[in-house]
């Protein structure tokens, strides 16, 4: 798996990465944004399966963050 983006960036002069890809529609950005503050704020599973899952997906991207 890469963590090379295939799409170009909307924003001119920045790179591909989600949030600039996103931005090619705003309304996804949005809702989007909304539903990962609704999960990482109130849903299920538990704080650290939650964190234990972001960094395995970190690893398996090759994430560099």
């Amino acid at each position: 798996m890469s963590s090379r983006a295939r799409v170009d960036s909307a924003i001119d002069g920045q790179e591909s990465d989600f949030g600039t890809i996103l931005s090619h529609t705003p309304a996804t950005l949005a809702a989007f944004g909304e539903l990962y503050a609704e999960f990482w704020q109130n849903g299920s599973p538990g704080p650290v399966m939650k964190e234990l899952t972001r960094l395995r997906n970190a690893r398996v991207t090759d994430c560099g963050f």
